[in-house]
């Protein structure tokens, strides 16, 4: 149930950021001057240092902050669905808690949103500054998003954007637990033909840190790219490989006729093998329009 006297809900996932929510959250409450138009959900992802102190004591100060508390640390995606489920307003902006966003911006995109289903705080303004490890990664990323999405995306997974919640509660099922959270929200949104405006802004070095790790965060990057791109754009996906099966059928049958002068099971077999996999692609398309209905 929605609450029509809350005009949107913020949500910060937060983990081991002892160093910056108190910033963030004062950043975020100075926003508004009348604190009865939006409610601050922050959902302490299992921290193991002094960040639930610190928001217990915001929670015990201002009626309008809300703490919720998951017992192990959950993930990133896990956090912000937490925080989906709890909230009382349609509207509903996300941000992090490392003082990297610039949060004075929100109230700007929250009103954006009133004439679309997501706005996108995307890190395109000049002065945004990116860490160069993730650069090549998020390049390549961007591009294969932006292929499947067929429309440019300036910024694939800004944690900075505001949604409507009966929307994403339609996507939830979909929407993973870790850092691809956002990369995924904003192919369903895309993908389903949902009115979605990128905004530029700035981006600032993260306080404390960064919960990047390399290897793992590589093996994921990697898994990401084919389940997007398998659950988003089947067709897009499969099609160039069923395409270039059905080219060797061609050759393969030219070959038979030209040289051997009859049909080998060669080319009966890839035959089978293409249309087997035309067939799978139409049909995994044909359930991805049907489910997000």
């Amino acid at each position: 149930m929605t609450d029509s006297t809350l005009t949107y809900s913020i949500i910060v996932p937060c983990y081991n950021e002892e160093a910056a929510v108190a910033r963030t959250i004062d950043h975020l409450l100075a926003n508004e001057s009348d604190p009865s138009t939006f409610e601050l959900i922050v959902v302490n992802d299992g921290s193991t240092d002094s960040t639930r102190e610190i928001l217990e004591e915001y929670e015990a100060r201002y009626s309008n902050v809300h703490l919720l508390h998951h017992s192990s640390n959950q993930g990133y995606g896990a956090s912000l669905k937490t925080g989906i489920r709890k909230a009382r307003a349609e509207l509903i902006a996300i941000t992090d808690a490392d003082g990297t966003y610039p949060n004075e911006r929100l109230p700007e995109l929250v009103a954006a949103c009133k004439e679309h289903d997501m706005v996108v705080g995307a890190r395109t303004a000049d002065g945004a500054e990116y860490s160069k490890l993730r650069a090549a990664p998020k390049f390549f990323l961007q591009r294969w998003m932006s292929w499947i999405a067929r429309q440019h995306i300036p910024d694939i997974n800004s944690g900075m954007r505001v949604f409507r919640k009966s929307i994403a509660e339609r996507f939830i099922g979909i929407l993973p637990d870790g850092f691809s959270f956002t990369v995924t929200i904003t192919l369903a949104m895309l993908t389903n033909y949902r009115p979605t405006l990128f905004v530029p802004i700035t981006y600032r070095k993260r306080i404390g840190q960064s919960k990047l790790r390399p290897f793992r965060d590589t093996l994921r990057f990697v898994a990401l790219i084919l389940r997007t791109g398998t659950y988003f754009a089947p067709l897009r996906v499969f099609f160039p490989f069923v395409g270039l099966l059905f080219l060797m059928v061609v050759v393969s049958l030219v070959y038979d006729v030209v040289h051997l002068g009859n049909l080998t099971d060669k080319t009966v077999l890839l035959f089978l093998f293409a249309l087997n996999a035309g067939m799978f692609a139409l049909l995994a398309d044909m359930i991805d329009k049907r489910s997000m209905r």
